[in-house]
């Protein structure tokens, strides 16, 4: 509305000095003037229309793929190893195999399947069944290694605390506490 309203003041301006011109002018003008106007604001707001998908395009940083964490680790001993899948929503499977250690099972290699296990952003835990005794918990992170590719030792590592509990026959519970990192072994091509 104010664009028409200096278009009108400009036909009165112009309406004192040439009075009849002015007034053929003046209809001429105020739809000439309400027309551009009118041109102008659709022109402008499609090309807001446009411009404004570019931006955000170029503004948003696309989302980044999470790493999938999922694979075969190495364990305490040359031999023994972690298996493990992430699953939706954050939810960790997988296994210890190694080898026993207690006077029931010395040098005999078992799997100690996942009771539970999580996965929340890089952070990792996960507690094993009682087996023989003997029990895991897993707390720490799963970051990238020094590996360059995932068919590389070491593309992905755990690190953390780990807790191994074990029940004697007097049903008393011990655990030992150390800081550990795993390696993930290579990754098979035909899988990635």
């Amino acid at each position: 509305m104010q664009r028409q309203r200096f278009c009108q003041e400009k036909e009165a301006w112009r309406g004192d000095k040439w009075p009849l011109l002015a007034r053929t002018y003046a209809k001429r003008a105020g739809k000439w003037c309400t027309l551009t106007f009118m041109r102008s604001a659709l022109l402008l707001l499609l090309s807001c229309a446009l411009v404004r998908p570019v931006l955000h395009g170029a503004q948003s940083v696309p989302a980044a793929v999470p790493e999938d964490y999922s694979g075969m680790y190495s364990f305490l001993r040359d031999g023994e190893f972690v298996q493990i899948t992430v699953e939706e929503k954050g939810r960790v499977t997988g296994f210890i195999s190694r080898f026993g250690d207690s006077e029931s099972d010395k040098g005999v290699f078992m799997n100690q399947f996942f009771k539970s296990g999580k996965l929340e952003d890089n952070k990792l835990n996960f507690t094993t069944d009682n087996v023989h005794g003997v029990w895991f918990e897993f707390a720490g992170a799963a970051t990238r290694g020094p590996g360059k590719k995932p068919d590389e030792d070491a593309y992905y590592l755990l690190r953390g605390t780990l807790t191994r509990f074990s029940t004697d026959a007097d049903k008393i519970t011990t655990s030992q506490v150390r800081i550990v990192e795993f390696k993930s072994f290579p990754r098979d091509a035909a899988t990635n």
